[in-house]
């Protein structure tokens, strides 16, 4: 049996940006996601087969080959999202220990992706709460289509373990979750000794994090029946920085 733990979903989401001001992080269930970014939970949905043939990840250093991913980056500024050239992702080693350091050339997020509808009214919605949030400015955006399977019995979310990604707001919304146990949520203050486990099972249910105050984590996945083939999780992970991209040096 698997055991789910109930993410801790905001009883009013319109109280999203002073509950991440409280705590440092905030779970919205799909509706609410749907309701405050105005994108219709059924234009969503029909996002998911996106996800479907994403180019394995080929930065693992543990060798790994259970993540697949796309990546793209954009400028969100007022009302307008623009899509930058594509560019590698780069994080420093203080916060990815396993991967920072290192330009990461993914393959790009398919442009039949990007030009649905939904796909800019989410990102400018959270550009609006990150600006509620951390004052008005120009957000430079980071987005990665995440599959995570258990092609070798066991796939690791987060292989680096737990951290923050060098920003100020990250959303990790779950798309898709089939066949598999595990993948528990896991939030800590970054600066004290609280935190959080749950798992997000509900398909475009959002985890909202102020990067400077918590640290994060998913623990591995496994198939739900063992032997079990094709079990993945697939995620959408929007980062929000000000001041431009973190970049070498």
């Amino acid at each position: 049996m698997t055991t789910l733990f109930t993410p801790p979903s905001l009883s009013e989401p319109s109280q999203l940006v002073n509950v991440l001001r409280q705590q440092g992080f905030a779970v919205l269930d799909a509706h609410s996601v749907s309701d405050l970014s105005t994108c219709p939970l059924a234009s969503l949905l029909q996002l998911n087969p996106f996800w479907g043939d994403l180019p394995p990840d080929a930065f693992l250093k543990d060798g790994g080959r259970y993540r697949r991913r796309r990546h793209a980056s954009f400028v969100v500024k007022n009302d307008e999202v623009t899509l930058v050239a594509h560019r590698a992702h780069w994080q420093p080693l203080e916060y990815n220990a396993l991967h920072g350091g290192m330009e990461r050339l993914f393959e790009p997020i398919l442009p039949t992706l990007l030009v649905q509808p939904v796909w800019r009214q989410l990102l400018l919605w959270l550009g609006d709460v990150c600006s509620e949030l951390k004052g008005t400015k120009p957000w430079f955006v980071e987005a990665h289509q995440f599959r995570i399977d258990t092609t070798d019995g066991i796939g690791r979310p987060t292989p680096e373990g737990a951290h923050r990604d060098g920003v100020d707001l990250v959303a990790v919304f779950l798309v898709n979750r089939e066949g598999v146990k595990g993948g528990e949520t896991r939030v800590f203050e970054a600066a004290g000794p609280n935190g959080q486990r749950f798992t997000l099972s509900e398909p475009w249910s959002v985890l909202l994090l102020d990067d400077a105050r918590v640290i994060h984590e998913s623990t591995p996945i496994q198939p739900l029946q063992s032997g079990a083939q094709g079990g993945h999780r697939d995620t959408l992970v929007v980062t929000l920085r000000a001041g431009g991209f973190q970049e070498v040096g």
